[in-house]
């Protein structure tokens, strides 16, 4: 559950990033793919810590 969130919450953040810096559609969905994965990853190693701690 918290890959998935972060994963969209991610997709937000880079698609809104690339508005801010006036970016077209391809950029946008290129922010919204880097940072995407980069907060799922993060998410897959919170999961993990999580899971080892319980």
């Amino acid at each position: 559950m918290i890959v998935i969130a972060a994963a969209i919450f991610g997709a937000l953040l880079g698609w809104r990033r690339a508005t801010q810096l006036r970016g077209n559609r391809r950029d946008k969905a290129q922010y919204a793919f880097a940072y995407g994965l980069g907060l799922a990853m993060i998410g897959v190693f919170a999961t993990i810590i999580i899971h080892r701690m319980a």
